[in-house]
């Protein structure tokens, strides 16, 4: 799944025809418990799942499966040149990182020629909205512009959760500015068949407004 949507890889083929992934190597970053590399491995691809969650990596490992598994950061993928034909990101790492730039130029080190590489994050426009899932997420809250982090902290002060908001200009010219080619730039729409409410995603603000961006992106 790319995003609550509920859009699946099954259906929208953006890392290329499932037939086609028999064999490939491919990286997800941001991996969490795995479940799209398990998929992946399940397609006849050889994923490798990377998260810099430890603690999200012993979930991969009580679910199973013949996923390698690595515990790196995402601007410091440790691999050489050329190791993987496909990278993916379902809402992992990109939006948590200050500098995705640096994160950006690491996949595109770690592809071979041609490679491509395809994520998903919260589409930016959301920023500009609470975070409900009823009406009272229908009204502007917040300016679209404004790219001050989203920051918990703890009883400490210590930041235990950050996510950082970039405009959808600032996507693409992140994409770009990393020496990869933007190919499409996926906006899926809310299905008839997804009832489902989660946080501040639903039908109601699902029809109206995105959520998920994906960007598709190749290294020529």
């Amino acid at each position: 799944m790319w995003g609550p949507e509920g859009l699946d890889e099954v259906e929208a083929e953006l890392l290329g025809p499932p037939e086609e992934l028999k064999g490939r190597d491919v990286l997800e970053l941001g991996a969490g418990a795995a479940q799209c590399s398990r998929w992946l491995a399940a397609q006849g691809a050889r994923p490798v799942a990377l998260d810099i969650s430890h603690r999200q990596l012993q979930h991969a490992l009580r679910i199973g499966g013949p996923v390698p598994l690595v515990c790196a950061d995402a601007g410091a993928l440790p691999f050489a040149d050329g190791s993987f034909d496909l990278a993916c990101s379902a809402y992992g790492a990109l939006p948590f990182v200050a500098d995705p730039r640096l994160v950006l130029r690491e996949v595109r080190r770690v592809l071979r020629p041609g490679g491509r590489l395809v994520f998903s994050v919260t589409h930016p426009i959301r920023w500009a909205f609470p975070d409900e899932p009823g009406p009272e997420g229908l009204s502007v809250s917040g300016s679209y512009f404004d790219r001050t982090p989203y920051v918990e902290q703890d009883d400490d002060g210590r930041a235990v959760y950050v996510e950082h908001h970039r405009t959808l200009g600032d996507r693409v010219r992140d994409v770009v500015a990393s020496g990869f080619r933007l190919v499409d730039l996926v906006e899926p729409q809310w299905p008839a068949w997804n009832t489902s409410e989660w946080g501040g995603w639903s039908p109601l603000r699902g029809t109206l407004i995105p959520g998920t961006a994906i960007f598709v992106c190749v290294r020529d």
